[in-house]
């Protein structure tokens, strides 16, 4: 879901990037309390970056909407290490990839910032703690997390792209154009995401109960999610 350099007015480049940075910022803030306060947490981050850069750059070009399908990892990471350092590592993957791989873009940094990093792994998060607030299973909560991660990137993505270059056409017909154009190759993308998620999740709390405590996915006093 990088839009491709180019793809966007320079006037939408620079609205989306400053609608990302605060994120981006509070996100660098929050990792660099968290490593102060506990330093086991760095290897984490990091693998997590690892994860969203390698899934990521797995792309599937979508030519008529300018853009590329592929996994994010986003809902996986917002779970595991929190939204806002979500937003951070997400934002060194795509400058990364743009830099190095010519996926996305430099000038599209900040859209494919604030549609993969801020809504796809908030999206995801919100999802996680509602289906936990009801004390539903942690598979489940992950499943939905890691499809609701995928999917509302993508979905993010086409607007983002439709209010850019709508034109004479309303913004409903261009989103759902795009929209369209993304099913084959997302919908399968999503399902794969929930799969990962829900069996990372069960594998950490089940082989790991001592870091799913730490991480807030079991209570204290339980010995599995």
């Amino acid at each position: 879901m990088h839009i491709s350099e180019g793809i966007l007015p320079l006037t939408w480049a620079a609205a989306t990037t400053a609608a990302s940075l605060p994120f981006f910022l509070k996100g660098a803030s929050t990792i660099k309390r968290k490593t102060q306060i506990e330093p086991s947490v760095k290897p984490m981050i990091g693998l997590m970056g690892s994860l969203v850069f390698v899934v990521s750059a797995l792309a599937i070009p979508v030519p008529i909407a300018g853009t590329a399908a592929h996994p994010t990892g986003v809902g996986m990471a917002a779970i595991l290490i929190g939204p806002f350092p979500t937003t951070v590592i997400t934002g060194v993957v795509l400058l990364f990839q743009a830099v190095f791989l010519a996926h996305g873009g430099l000038t599209t940094w900040g859209a494919n910032l604030l549609n993969m990093g801020v809504i796809g792994a908030f999206a995801a998060y919100a999802a996680f703690v509602a289906l936990r607030h009801f004390r539903l299973p942690l598979w489940l909560g992950g499943a939905l997390a890691g499809a609701v991660g995928d999917l509302a990137t993508y979905g993010g993505t086409a607007l983002t792209m439709a209010l850019a270059l709508h034109s004479e056409r309303s913004v409903i017909d261009v989103w759902t154009a795009i929209f369209v154009a993304f099913m084959p190759t997302q919908i399968p993308l999503a399902i794969l995401e929930a799969v990962v998620t829900a069996g990372m999740l069960n594998f950490v709390t089940s082989r790991r109960p001592d870091l799913g405590r730490r991480l807030g996915l079991i209570a204290a006093d339980s010995r599995g999610g």
